[in-house]
């Protein structure tokens, strides 16, 4: 006999709501360590192209917009306003004359580090308040939903490349 009934068709459903709703928590909580970082006005944009550069470092412009699904001028005004904040330099390419590649500063990589570790100080507050056993299985969820955006989602480029880590012992 079987003990465990078979889904019903709306638990998908019910899982994509569940969801959204904490994605739209999470995005509280990532404002709040984004704020705590700089006073200096980071557009949820900008963040994604540093991101990106973090992961891709001396990309050109050219492939940013590619990994970004940007047009090359939004592009180029997003790495204008970031090199002004002395977050991104633009270099030439060692293997073009005609390309320059995106690097981030030592000034991005600092707000980077700074942003991930109030990021990560915001959620292992809550995330220390659940039960051991409720972490152990956000994190069976979240290693589930990061394999099924491995197989279906973003493009490798565009892709985390840390995985996730266990924090049932938080």
């Amino acid at each position: 006999m079987n003990t465990n009934p078979s889904p019903s068709p709306r638990e998908p459903q019910q899982a994509a709501e569940a969801a959204r709703e904490l994605i739209e928590l999470l995005e509280v909580l990532w404002e709040r360590g984004r704020d705590m970082v700089s006073a200096t006005p980071v557009s949820a944009s900008q963040l994604r192209v540093l991101y990106s550069l973090d992961r891709e470092e001396g990309i050109s412009l050219r492939t940013l917009g590619d990994l970004l699904g940007s047009a090359p001028p939004s592009v180029s005004r997003m790495c204008d306003r970031l090199e002004a904040l002395g977050f991104v330099q633009r270099l030439p390419s060692s293997v073009s004359r005609r390309q320059l590649e995106l690097h981030l500063t030592v000034h991005g990589k600092a707000y980077l580090r700074e942003l991930r570790a109030q990021r990560e100080k915001a959620l292992l507050a809550v995330i220390g308040d659940m039960s051991p056993a409720s972490r152990k299985a956000l994190l069976r969820g979240l290693t589930g939903f990061h394999e099924a955006v491995e197989q279906n989602g973003p493009t490798a480029a565009s892709r985390p490349r840390t995985p996730l880590r266990d924090v049932s012992s938080a």
